[in-house]
């Protein structure tokens, strides 16, 4: 079997301690390619330098998350504009959107900088990784009017309502489902028997949001085929299905 974590933070500083061995533990467990989604100008040069020392493994995005999203955020996006004429080194744009879970004080601010990358990788005809938290309508409604046919993309750490669901499904985008939908409190189980498999991939968002049992602890891409196996659990199909489709979902997202 073969697994895709189209969305972990492997650069990140929880990782600096044994990141090599967090590596191989994902490839052990089938995890052959790791999408590795931006942050900001401070994580840039990690993830490139350990996407380039793992090559054919991880394979980076470049992008503004929007709780990076500031005063300043217009230098941010220059520095994202110079990388874009780096072609070879990226599959995509993200992780992008709006987040006002934290803070709504730069919301317009999120808006223009989330809107402006979308227009980036329509030029660049490449794919986008999309962060929405308490702000999926804004998003969607943002989105919606940009969205071109050849434009594709991931709602990222989906889990929310079939109505979310099928919108997402109407511009042709993919939801990633991740360890929330081992928590035993979640919805998702519900909404996801409404969905098609070929709408769904799979991520971690490591180190964030580990699955059952490890929920609370930090999380790392080898965790994935736990999400696997629950979503085999609710499509009533073996594994091995799961495997085959969301790497195939996946791999129509990017070009890897």
């Amino acid at each position: 079997m073969e697994f895709i974590d189209t969305h972990a933070h492997l650069y990140a500083e929880e990782f600096i301690a044994d990141k090599n061995e967090v590596l191989q533990r994902a490839i052990n467990e089938g995890v052959t390619k790791i999408v590795l989604p931006a942050i900001d100008s401070k994580h840039h040069q990690e993830m490139i330098l350990m996407a380039e020392q793992n090559s054919g493994v991880l394979f980076p995005l470049i992008g503004l998350h929007p709780t990076s999203v500031d005063s300043n955020y217009k230098k941010e996006l220059s520095i994202i504009e110079n990388y874009l004429t780096q072609r070879s080194l990226f599959h995509g744009i993200g992780e992008i959107g709006i987040d006002l879970y934290w803070d709504k004080t730069h919301f317009k601010e999120q808006l223009d900088a989330f809107t402006t990358q979308v227009k980036w990788a329509i030029e660049m005809n490449w794919p986008i990784v999309i962060h929405t938290r308490n702000s999926f309508t804004e998003v969607c409604d943002a989105l919606e009017p940009l969205v071109t046919n050849s434009l594709k993309g991931i709602f990222h750490c989906f889990g929310g309502t079939l109505e979310e669901a099928n919108r997402i499904k109407n511009i042709g985008f993919m939801m990633g489902i991740g360890g929330v939908v081992t928590f035993k409190n979640s919805q998702l189980t519900n909404v996801l028997k409404q969905v098609e498999l070929n709408h769904i991939v799979l991520e971690t968002d490591s180190p964030y949001l580990a699955p059952v049992p490890f929920r609370g602890k930090r999380n790392e891409s080898s965790y994935l085929k736990l999400v696997a196996e629950q979503l085999a659990s609710i499509y009533q199909v073996p594994i091995e299905e799961i495997a085959a489709q969301t790497t195939d979902n996946a791999l129509r997202v990017f070009k890897l």
